[in-house]
């Protein structure tokens, strides 16, 4: 047998690895700043409003580039696309460390989001092109195994960096780690590429910006700024408008920077619409059990790190045999499974007492980070396994930009439910409250019983809210069971089947020298 043919035939690890590493530490960055949030605020001297541009921006950022990344792909080779993000996000990554005024900080965190915006759809379009459909799921479970690592260390890691060190350290860590993957690309990443004629079309940047840019502020600032404020809905609107601008210009021009035409494929449209549905109840978890551990149970951000740890450390130990599972029985059984685990237990938190115990709390976020390791991947990479391989890049960009905006969504609802929930109660509870008064309370009882109140109604905001988010889960579940498996569909641009030897072909060009 020729040697050479067997080395063609298999995917570029070396490539795929860096990259890995680059997504894994942009990933852990993200995860331990949540923590840092409050030392940053007292620190820098600026209100919970104002920090909360550390994520927003990030989204924004993420949001505005993503689309591109279809473009950037097609155009340059991967050596080229990751070595640029790299280097924008450790820029991003030192101007943050040495940050003594928030401007800069945030600077910072914008030059960050501009190299991690880019480097999530490289990875999952080279995985997509170097593994064939009967082995991607394995391939996309190592690949997970390795992301869910940096949200099982984060939350701890960063509790114990903030007790012991000042909060830049968080960033001082990570600098070191992405000037070593700047190197490991300089040296291992190889590939060539052919000179490809696409142009980018200016307008479609625009319109994309304005419009996935609009939607993510407007969503993202509801929580703080509410729904009546004119920044809110105005931007919300302008977003809209010109989303619907953009998606119909890419129907008109010959190379689109995002192309819709990926909706006409059954499976991708059914797994992008659960995704997002997913996303939107999954981010109750991420924004409701910090508020409901650190600030009505008084539980130190390092123990609220330990308790999400089992949970997480859970889903990237299913991560590679839920990606086997997938090759072997495919997505609808894993997401069937997961979705239910899913709703069960997002239910559960809609039971919250403020006497529940830590173990009760680990056990449960543990199970629902179960049934999560069995949604996301399988169900992203069935839809995706139907796309001609000229559509990867188009896929995993739409796919990552969409995600993004329900996840601001998700957080809006989500914030919105909770604080009306919260001052509806409050009025209930403070009314009873006051029918049972005999004589004249003390200032200090009066005081007691109006933060025994908030508590209360607080909780059952939370609550509220997870039991929205359950029934969104529930939503999900049931489109669920339209899932089938894919087949490669054939690519319209080169008139043929999509085979299994020009997967091969592909993958050989990102590994050749």
């Amino acid at each position: 047998m020729d040697h050479s043919i067997k080395k063609h035939d298999r995917p570029p690890y070396g490539i795929i690895a860096v990259l890995m590493i680059g997504a894994f530490i942009s990933f852990l960055n993200n995860t331990l700043l949540n923590i840092a949030l409050p030392s940053i605020m007292k620190d820098l001297n600026v209100e919970a409003s104002t920090v909360q541009w550390l994520t927003t921006g990030f989204m924004l950022v993420n949001g505005i580039l993503i689309p591109a990344s279809a473009f950037l792909i097609q155009k340059f080779s991967v050596r080229h696309i990751f070595l640029a993000a790299m280097v924008l996000f450790t820029a991003g990554t030192v101007l943050a460390g040495f940050a003594h005024v928030f401007p800069i900080l945030l600077a910072g965190r914008m030059l960050q989001a501009a190299g991690s915006a880019i480097l999530m759809p490289l990875l999952m379009n080279v995985m997509l092109v170097a593994f064939p459909i009967e082995k991607r799921g394995a391939a996309m479970g190592v690949f997970g195994l390795i992301l869910m690592f940096a949200p099982a260390i984060g939350p701890t890691l960063s509790g114990w960096i903030i007790e012991h060190y000042d909060w830049r350290m968080l960033f001082h860590f990570v600098t070191p780690i992405a000037i070593v993957v700047i190197l490991l690309g300089v040296f291992l990443l190889k590939d060539k590429k052919e000179k490809v004629d696409i142009r980018l079309d200016f307008l479609s940047l625009l319109l994309s910006s304005i419009g996935f840019g609009g939607i993510l502020y407007g969503f993202s600032s509801a929580g703080s700024k509410g729904w009546d404020s004119p920044l809110v809905y105005g931007t919300i609107i302008v977003g809209i408008i010109s989303l619907f601008v953009f998606i119909l210009r890419q129907f008109k021009i010959e190379q689109p920077l995002l192309n819709f035409g990926v909706y006409k494929y059954p499976m991708f449209a059914l797994s992008s619409v659960i995704a997002m549905v997913v996303n939107m109840a999954l981010f109750s978890g991420m924004l409701l059990l910090p508020i409901y551990v650190q600030n009505l149970r008084g539980i130190s951000p390092m123990d609220a790190g330990l308790m999400l740890m089992p949970g997480a450390i859970l889903m990237a130990f299913m991560s590679p045999i839920t990606g086997k599972l997938f090759d072997k029985i495919g997505g609808r059984i894993l997401a069937v499974t997961g979705l239910t685990i899913i709703v069960v237990t997002t239910y559960g938190f809609s039971k919250l007492t403020l006497d529940t115990s830590y173990t009760h709390l680990i056990i449960l976020y543990s199970v629902r980070a179960l049934g999560m390791s069995m949604v996301m991947m399988p169900v992203s990479t069935n839809g995706l396994n139907q796309l001609p391989r000229s559509f990867y890049p188009h896929g995993t960009a739409m796919n990552n930009t969409l995600n993004q905006v329900a996840g601001a969504i998700g957080t809006a609802l989500m914030v919105t439910i909770m604080s009306n929930r919260a001052e509806s109660q409050a009025k209930e509870l403070g009314q009873e409250a006051m029918k049972h008064l005999t004589g004249k309370p003390t200032p200090a009882a009066l005081a007691e019983m109006k933060q025994h109140i908030m508590m209360q109604a607080t909780l059952n905001g939370i609550n509220f809210s997870f039991l929205i988010a359950a029934f969104l889960a529930a939503v999900a579940l049931v489109l669920a069971l339209f899932i089938k498996r894919s087949k490669q569909a054939e690519d319209e641009q080169k008139g043929g089947s999509t085979s299994k030897a020009s997967d091969k072909k592909a993958a050989t060009k990102l590994a050749e020298n």
